[in-house]
C-alpha cells in the first residue's frame, strides 16, 4: 500500500525555521512536492522535485525562503523553511505523482503556525 507521511510541523516565530519531512512508502515517485492550505482558503502550490535535482519548482510566495530537496535511497522529500511569516501559517500536505499530469497520493497534512 501506498503512503506519505509527513513529520516536522510545529509553532515558530516569525522569522524562523523549520524542517518538514515526508516519507513515502509502497513505491517511488518520478514527482514529489509540497501544498499548503490555510484556514479558509483554498489549497495552493508551494514546491515540488522530480528525480533531478535541477527541476526544482516554487510558488513564488516562497522563492528564496523554502529548499525541497529528495532522498530517493531513503525515499523520503523535505521542505526547508527560512525566514518564515505568519502567511506561511497553514496545513502543509505531501504530495506524489507517478508521472502523470496529476497528484496520484496526498499524505495527512501537518500543521504549521508562525507567530507575530
Amino acid at each position: 500500500q501506498v503512503q506519505l507521511v509527513e513529520s516536522g510541523g510545529g509553532l515558530v516565530q516569525a522569522g524562523g525555521s523549520l524542517g518538514l519531512s515526508c516519507a513515502a512508502s509502497g513505491r517511488t515517485f518520478y514527482i514529489m512536492g509540497w501544498f499548503r492550505q490555510a484556514p479558509g482558503k483554498e489549497r495552493e502550490f508551494v514546491a515540488r522535485i522530480s528525480r533531478s535535482e535541477a527541476s526544482a519548482v516554487y510558488a513564488d510566495s516562497v522563492k528564496g525562503r523554502f529548499a525541497v530537496s529528495r532522498d530517493d535511497a531513503k525515499n523520503t522529500v523535505d521542505l526547508q523553511m527560512n525566514s518564515l511569516k505568519p502567511e506561511d501559517t497553514a496545513v502543509y500536505y505531501c504530495v506524489a505523482s507517478r508521472g502523470g499530469s496529476s497528484w496520484d497520493y496526498w499524505g495527512q497534512g501537518t500543521q504549521v503556525t508562525v507567530s507575530s
